[in-house]
């Protein structure tokens, strides 16, 4: 039953263009803001450091990514419950939903903690092989970004809540002022204080802190945004079912790319031989140019993905609809973009971040044939995003696990055997055409499943309900 005072929703009654642009500005804003993060770091670390450092944080991606994953899990799953029942004027479920997440949060990251602490030094060695300089400075990164993970998922769990309330504008500005304060302490930490890698995390970390602490007065100084005595009135341990099922596509898309990362590295340790630290430092930089070209796909799905699951869950069949058609043109265009931008100086831009010419090269030999097919990587995660948004898991789960689970492991192990390690990148843009036939069918499978007064795929949904 509905409950809590009436209050206005403008996910459902603001025009969608309008709607959209000031919440997917806002978020693509965010998000950007995190990635421009990473590449800044990536500079200091390869022009003050050294390509080492590099290679040891490019060693940590799988942990990294693994972390990101879990945060996911919660605050996605949440995200798509909490939209659907804000939408629906329950908020006291949403006040439950709302609890249940942080502890699962807590539950899941200080699980983590004490899984890397037990393993995560010999899987470190594993990747390295026997540098053990670069061991040593990949263990120490991890281990600070690990200790850290309560603070990053509570983060994500209340920038995801605050993103589906409508406060995408203000997460916003305070992304800005974080970022900046980020940029400037990991410079003090990394290049005055001589910490390298370490300061690099800490710098991490600490911001993460200040961001949540900054969150946490937005929403106790606010009367409409669900209080933070919600979390006393509910269980903590409630609900978790539902979010992590909601959750796990996605979370499991961010796992798969740690596996692909993982398998990427591995390949190159066993076939690189004398260029194995110039290959892993150049694969660093470029997955922290992918992470940054990604952030703003993910937010545009993100918008999209709020403004769905308010509007589907009142029934708003048209609007959510013309969402999904607006998101997916707008990334579309935007991933086109982004593949031009890189294809065009994939032979200098390597160069922001180190000035090894060996290492320059190769980030141009990676991104070459791994951003061929890339202008179809985000109308598919849009459309998985709104499969999750709407209580369509398995579709979701099709979408973002094939290719990183089944097709990018298997081709690039392929690859990397039988025609050497400079080939390997040519499985990115393989799996991508087969991801779009993939999509191309379900989109079409979904439509003849529908009616024509429906929602795309409201029928279904219906069905499993």
């Amino acid at each position: 039953m509905p409950s809590g005072p009436a209050t206005e929703n403008r996910f459902l009654t603001v025009p969608i263009g309008r709607l959209f642009l000031s919440n997917a500005v806002p978020m693509i804003l965010v998000m950007s803001m995190g990635g421009l993060l990473n590449l800044f770091d990536a500079a200091f670390l390869g022009h003050y450091v050294g390509a080492e450092a590099l290679t040891a944080v490019s060693l940590g991606f799988p942990v990294v990514m693994t972390t990101f994953a879990l945060s996911t899990l919660v605050g996605g799953g949440m995200a798509s419950l909490l939209a659907r029942q804000l939408g629906a004027t329950d908020r006291g479920a949403g006040g439950a939903t709302f609890s249940g997440a942080h502890g699962l949060a807590m539950f899941i990251s200080l699980l983590f903690i004490a899984i890397y602490l037990a393993a995560g030094r010999h899987l470190v060695g594993q990747l390295a092989g026997a540098q053990d300089d670069i061991t040593a400075m990949a263990h120490l990164y991890l281990l600070i970004l690990v200790l850290g993970t309560p603070l990053q998922f509570l983060l994500g769990l209340h920038a995801d809540a605050l993103r589906v309330e409508g406060r995408a504008g203000t997460i916003g500005l305070l992304s800005i002022g974080v970022t900046i304060a980020n940029i400037v302490l990991n410079y003090i930490l990394i290049v005055t204080f001589n910490l390298g890698v370490a300061g690099s995390a800490w710098g991490t970390v600490i911001a993460q802190g200040g961001g949540l602490a900054l969150m946490i007065g937005l929403r106790q100084r606010s009367e409409t945004l669900l209080s933070l005595s919600t979390l006393r009135r509910h269980r903590w341990y409630s609900g978790w079912g539902a979010i992590i099922k909601l959750g796990a596509p996605l979370c499991l898309s961010f796992f798969g790319i740690a596996l692909v990362s993982a398998t990427v590295i591995t390949a190159l340790r066993l076939t690189a031989e004398a260029g194995y630290a110039d290959t892993i430092a150049a694969y660093g930089i470029v997955t922290r140019i992918v992470s940054f070209a990604f952030l703003p796909q993910m937010a545009i799905g993100l918008a999209m993905q709020s403004i769905v699951g308010n509007n589907f869950g009142a029934g708003l069949y048209h609007r959510s609809d013309a969402t999904l058609r607006l998101a997916l043109g707008m990334v579309f265009f935007y991933c086109l973009a982004v593949a031009l931008c890189l294809l065009a100086t994939n032979t200098s831009i390597g160069g922001a971040f180190a000035g090894d010419p060996a290492v320059v090269a190769q980030v141009g030999v990676i991104l070459r044939p791994m951003f061929t097919l890339y202008l179809f990587s985000g109308p598919i995660l849009v459309l998985a995003l709104y499969f999750q948004a709407v209580g369509m898991p398995g579709q979701t789960a099709a979408l973002t696990l094939i290719k990183p689970f089944l097709l990018a492991p298997l081709l690039v192990t392929a690859m990397a055997a039988l025609a050497g390690p400079d080939t390997l990148w040519f499985a990115f843009p393989a799996a991508d055409g087969i991801m779009c036939v993939i999509a191309l069918v379900m989109v079409l499978r979904t439509r003849a499943r529908g009616s024509s007064q429906a929602g795309f795929g409201a029928s279904m949904t219906d069905a499993k309900a």
